[in-house]
Formats: C-alpha cells, sequence, structure tokens
C-alpha cells in the first residue's frame, strides 16, 4: 500500500522512525502550530494531532493538520470515537484526504468525564477497532460504510494505538491481532517505562507473527518532575513505571534533567528489542524538549525515505 505518506516511506525503506505529538491550542491561532511545525519537523517523521487529547475542547486535528501540511510536515491525524457517529467520522476522513492528509490514527478516546465538558455525551457509534476496519474498507474498496461507492481514492497510512501493560495483561497481544487484522498499517504504543517487561510482550507479539504484518512503534514520555511520575505511577491506568525510576527522579538534583536522561535511556534500551520499528515521544505539555531527546538518543540527522537507512540507523 502506498499512501504517499512520509512516515510511511520511511517505514518501508527500513529505518527507525520517530513521531512525536503535537497539542493543538485552546484557541485559533494557527500560529502555535506553525511554531510547533518549525521546532519539530526536521527531528521527526511525522507529527500526530491530538484529537480533543483528554476530553478537552481545542482546535481540530483535522484543521491543525492542514496547517502542518503547508509548513512542510508529514500530519498523523488522530480520530477519537468519542465525538463523531460514523456520519460525521467519515466525513471527516474525506476531508482529510481533500486536505492531503496522509496518515490517520484511530482511537477510542478519553472519557469526557476526565476533561472540561463532563456532562457531554459520549458518541461511541462504532470502537476503535471497527474504525480501523472502516478507513480501510474506504481506502482499500472506495466503499462507505453502508456500502456506497466512494468517487476517487482515499490513501491512508492507517494506524491504531496499543497498551502493552493495560489489564488484563495476557490479553495485550490478543487486542493487538484483532486491530492488525481490522487492517492498521502502524501501532504507537502507550509509553514504555518497564523495558523488560516490554520485552516479554513485544516476543509473545512476535511469536504471533504479527510483527511481519504491522510497523511497531513504542511511545515514551519525557518526565518533568517527582510529581509527574508519581500521579502516572499511582493514577494513569495502563502504566508500569518501576520503583526505580521513580526513586531516581526524587534523588536528583535537577529533575527535569533527570527526566531526560531517562527518556533518552529507555529509547536506547527500547531500539534493540527485535520487532520495534521506530519510536513515538509524547512529550506532554513540553514538545520544546523533543529536539535534544532525539539527538541524544542519536536518532539525526532523519531519513530521506528515498534513500538507504542514515547514520546510526
Amino acid at each position: 500500500m502506498k499512501s504517499g505518506s512520509h512516515l510511511e516511506k520511511v517505514l518501508t525503506a527500513g529505518h527507525f522512525a520517530v513521531t512525536a505529538e503535537l497539542g493543538p491550542p485552546k484557541g485559533g491561532d494557527a500560529g502555535v502550530i506553525r511554531h510547533g511545525a518549525a521546532m519539530l519537523k526536521d527531528v521527526c517523521d511525522a507529527l500526530n494531532v491530538t484529537d480533543n487529547q483528554t476530553a478537552v475542547v481545542r482546535m481540530s486535528s483535522v484543521a491543525a493538520c492542514a496547517i502542518l501540511k503547508q509548513e512542510g510536515v508529514d500530519p498523523v491525524l488522530q480520530m477519537t470515537c468519542r465525538d463523531r457517529n460514523r456520519l460525521a467520522i467519515q466525513s471527516d476522513i474525506l476531508g482529510a484526504s481533500a486536505l492531503g492528509i496522509r496518515n490517520i490514527l484511530c482511537l477510542t478516546g478519553d472519557h469526557q468525564k476526565f476533561g472540561n465538558h463532563p456532562t457531554a455525551k459520549n458518541v461511541h457509534d462504532i470502537d476503535s477497532i471497527q474504525l480501523v476496519q472502516m478507513v480501510k474498507r474506504m481506502r482499500d474498496e472506495r466503499k462507505f460504510d453502508c456500502g456506497e461507492e466512494i468517487q476517487g481514492e482515499l490513501p491512508f497510512f492507517i494506524g491504531a494505538a496499543a497498551n502493552p501493560f493495560a489489564d488484563p495483561y495476557e490479553f495485550r497481544p490478543i487486542r493487538l491481532a484483532k486491530k492488525v487484522k481490522a487492517g492498521a498499517d502502524f501501532i504507537q504504543s502507550q509509553a514504555v517505562f518497564n523495558v523488560e517487561k516490554f520485552r516479554d510482550y513485544m516476543a509473545r507479539v512476535r511469536d504471533m507473527g504479527l510483527l511481519e504484518k504491522v510497523y511497531f512503534l513504542a511511545g515514551v514520555i519525557p518526565v518533568k518532575s517527582v510529581g509527574m511520575i508519581r500521579y502516572m505511577k499511582e493514577s494513569v491506568a495502563g502504566l508500569d513505571i518501576p520503583d526505580e525510576l521513580v526513586r531516581r527522579m526524587e534523588n536528583a538534583e535537577k529533575a527535569r534533567e533527570e527526566g531526560v536522561r531517562i527518556c533518552v535511556e529507555l529509547i536506547q534500551q527500547i531500539r534493540e528489542i527485535p520487532g520495534v520499528r521506530g519510536v513515538h515521544i509524547m512529550a506532554v505539555a513540553w514538545e520544546s524538549i523533543v529536539p535534544r531527546i532525539v539527538e541524544e538518543a542519536g536518532l539525526l540527522p532523519r531519513p530521506v525515505a528515498s534513500t538507504g537507512p542514515t547514520q546510526g540507523e
């Protein structure tokens, strides 16, 4: 499948991919997106634009992705099932394609009770696996969910999320297999802190033959403070953070510097695990640290997709 996506070209050429997240503003200032593009375009192969993350109202992902395209960045459109029924989802997919957006990440979406409109109605007309199936059918069969034909092509590189550490842990590879069967071309995972447990997960995924069918990008989160890592360990479902990392942050003279060191070390360790084809950096409200992390992890310069692997690849 050739979508025209730069991310797809990088992965199919055999490079270790780097993606990052860009949170849209709580307003209509396109300059915020352009600033993020200028900061990250030379250190990442693609940028995810979140879709009202944590159920907080922000600029639409489609609009922010269109601005990134104008700035020469390959955007990844994140789309959740929380806010739209299948009519609206398919309409936005058509619009995204018309704007030249070639990557889409299919997600369930955070529950609205966590956001700034806790009484808003969840939609969930379909789930994330059904969304992957829908996009694949629209792309490959050129048909809407109702069976009617679509006019023209929809060349999308289809992504899905994976959480290697959520309960029940034994079910995680099976959940991933369902998304791969539904049509996912690439996977971006929840943040990895427990490398040994992640290595076990990847071994089981590899034994199922899934890594021959999908590109797997492992997620990482640079931690800014002791409070942040404690909160994630105690309150964020699906994260497995070893006590050792918490102690390192507690004992550090400069917590942010230690957080950067930990993130770089995690990337270097994750990169050695067979089947990991890239890293997805989720720098929550700290996008400015991404260029430093990519450089210190030895992931620069980023490849030109039409050439062979670059230094360190």
